[in-house]
């Protein structure tokens, strides 16, 4: 398993933590994900051999949320 935090531009809701939260956690080989509300933060635990970073980087900014950077681990 490789973790992620994605680093978002200021979340303003907290409906904005179920809709990331309920779209990732339906893609295939997403373990894990937990919205960091305060710290504008996505944090996930993937297997790289199902889906890759920069393919959940894709889905935060096509929801509408710009990602500022990315550490995985």
């Amino acid at each position: 398993m490789k973790k992620a935090v994605y680093q978002l531009e200021p979340l303003t809701c907290p409906s904005c933590i179920k809709k990331i939260e309920t779209t990732l956690t339906k893609t295939a080989g997403i373990d894990s994900v937990k919205v960091l509300f305060n710290s504008s933060k996505v944090k996930t635990e993937f297997d790289e051999s199902m889906v890759e970073s920069n393919n959940i980087q894709e889905t935060l900014q096509k929801l509408g949320y710009p990602v500022l950077s990315v550490k995985t681990s």
